[in-house]
């Protein structure tokens, strides 16, 4: 009888172990991440002049202020606007255009302007595989460190596809999104496809009017199945519309344009109302701030952005970077990879996520000013914009006017696959339209929309900012946390606690198992403490599992005498409620 009940006893030590331990395991002790070690980025780059920032006329064209840290290259806007044909060769050899990029010619109403507009697109790659080395080239970052493969439409360009032989890096004409592409109304434009890419490719325009057969009979609408074949890699074909109606459009590849779209095949296509001597911006590269809006704009607004968001799947867009057979990344594309499998990883405003929209896609302002957003979304999901501190009107839907009386004002702006807003923002402070100063996000509203993979704080966050909010660089004077750690390649790769920073004790910040700055995370094991002779015996007693037993055989001894002295336990509970039910029928 013994032996079975210290067997008994035994063993509820054994089952009661695990409760004992949950109350006695212990923290890791806190660590301080060294972020000296780390090497950011200079929130404003290098090598932008300031002189690209003023207001200045070259060749005649004037070109108004940008404020941003990166603003675009004025020879480069000056270009565009005359045309390659139109501007001296000291302004066009200070940008990568080629010299039949843009021509225009022919001033068919008399207007002042030129009417006759030929635009040349290639398609290129970004981030993709490179036989010669292990890296990706040209190579063009969304954020620190992220460099997922991209196809896009580029300006026709003169040279090489990277900043110079030393570099790796894209030329500033290759880069995401697709330019934003603007005529005027009544022009008669050629829109070519050279398709300088390894695999075909088509313009279709979306939402813009053109006929779908051109005068010669050929195909004008884009639609392998429906309007034409495929433009092979290393042929050009020639798109022609003379368009009736204005507003912004979209202009995309519709060549398995499950794919193509999410690769980057797609940008905006503005149509301008006509006025006299209207030369536009025919080509916004990059988009955001378009430097010589068009006469209409200058009438009604102070200034006009083109906004244009866009998201990929990684599984998508890194295929390129596997294979350097155009074989092997069809195979992948066309016939294994499954869109409707697909997630959504990197958020992007123009091409770029936070931190780096903060150089080239905040909307600079001041009091009292008005300024026009052409919005478009060319992600696969809708997005819900969202403006702090302003209350914009929506104008137009797709490109058509709302009716003046019946336009909306609102703060969040919803934005179906390929739909495109125009809004009206006034910086009037009135606590409607505008709160007032300072630096107001605008962001998607969807809370992954403003992660980079999964990473917060990324994504396509802007920002309206007030001019006497911007630094020297055009850099957003925050009132919150330090922006350097965003700057890191280490942040996206989760390397850094969060908020380490908030306090001078670090409470929040990393433990002792986390890894170091420049260690990757999946190699990190906790170490195991060495025995030593003087330690090993106290090591015995004071190891958790040793504790854990020791409560566990406590436990299990207050059941066994709770279990051997069962009967007398029950008659003195029993004792101790009859006098309680007594009292209580007495009342």
């Amino acid at each position: 009888m013994r032996i079975r009940s210290l067997k008994f006893l035994f063993l509820s030590g054994l089952f009661l172990m695990p409760m004992a331990s949950i109350a006695q395991e212990a923290l890791p002790p806190s660590k301080v991440v060294d972020l000296s070690k780390l090497k950011p980025e200079p929130l404003c780059p290098p090598g932008v002049s300031p002189e690209w920032r003023k207001a200045q006329t070259i060749d005649g064209v004037k070109i108004q202020e940008s404020l941003r840290c990166q603003p675009d290259n004025p020879n480069l806007i000056a270009s565009v606007v005359k045309g390659t044909n139109n501007i001296s060769m000291n302004v066009l050899m200070e940008t990568f255009l080629a010299a039949d990029s843009i021509t225009k010619t022919d001033d068919l109403d008399g207007d002042g302007d030129p009417d006759r507009i030929i635009i040349k697109l290639e398609v290129m790659e970004l981030n993709g595989h490179s036989p010669d080395f292990p890296g990706l080239v040209p190579t063009f970052d969304i954020a620190p460190g992220i460099q997922p493969g991209m196809w896009v439409f580029a300006p026709k360009t003169r040279g090489m596809s990277t900043r110079s032989f030393a570099s790796i890096k894209a030329n500033p004409l290759l880069r995401a999104p697709s330019p934003v592409i603007r005529v005027e109304q009544g022009d008669t434009v050629s829109l070519v496809l050279e398709n300088s890419h390894y695999f075909p490719h088509t313009i279709h325009l979306h939402g813009v009017d053109h006929p779908f057969v051109d005068k010669n009979g050929e195909g004008n609408d884009g639609v392998p199945q429906t309007s034409e074949t495929m433009v092979m890699p290393g042929q050009t074909r020639t798109y022609n519309f003379k368009p009736r109606t204005t507003g912004s459009m979209v202009y995309h590849c519709h060549v398995q344009p499950h794919t193509h779209i999410g690769m980057g095949l797609i940008g905006m296509l503005v149509v301008e109302k006509n006025r006299r001597n209207n030369w536009v911006q025919t080509l916004n590269v990059g988009a955001g701030q378009v430097r010589h809006p068009s006469v209409e704009s200058r009438k009604n607004f102070d200034q006009e952005y083109d906004s244009h968001y866009h998201a990929m799947d990684k599984e998508l867009n890194n295929l390129i970077q596997a294979y350097n057979d155009p074989r092997l990344v069809a195979r992948q594309m066309n016939r294994i990879y499954d869109l409707t499998d697909s997630t959504e990883d990197y958020f992007t405003l123009n091409g770029r996520s936070f931190p780096y929209t903060l150089r080239e896609s905040i909307i600079t302002v001041k009091p009292n000013q008005k300024t026009k957003i052409r919005m478009f979304n060319s992600g696969g999901e809708q997005v819900a914009i969202h403006s702090h501190g302003h209350k914009a009107t929506i104008t137009h839907y797709d490109g058509v006017e709302h009716n003046p009386v019946a336009q909306i004002t609102r703060d969040v702006y919803d934005l179906a696959p390929a739909q495109r807003v125009d809004l009206s923002v006034n910086t009037k402070n009135d606590g409607f339209h505008s709160y007032g100063k300072g630096i107001w996000v605008f962001h998607d509203h969807r809370e992954k929309a403003i992660t980079t993979d999964g990473m917060n704080l990324g994504g396509s966050v802007g920002a309206i900012v007030y001019k006497e909010y911007l630094n020297e660089q055009g850099i957003p004077r925050v009132q919150g946390i330090d922006l350097t750690p965003y700057f890191t390649k280490e942040f996206y790769q989760r390397r850094l606690p969060v908020w380490q920073g908030l306090d001078k004790l670090a409470t929040l910040g990393a433990v002792e198992t986390d890894p170091g700055v420049g260690i990757d995370p999946a190699s990190v094991k906790k170490p195991k403490p060495k025995a030593t002779a003087s330690n090993s015996l106290l090591s015995v007693f004071t190891s958790g599992t040793f504790v854990d037993f020791l409560l566990g055989l406590l436990l299990g001894v207050g059941v066994y005498l709770l279990r051997e002295n069962w009967e007398r336990v029950g008659k003195l509970v029993r004792q101790g409620v009859s006098p309680v039910k007594g009292s209580r029928g007495e009342s």
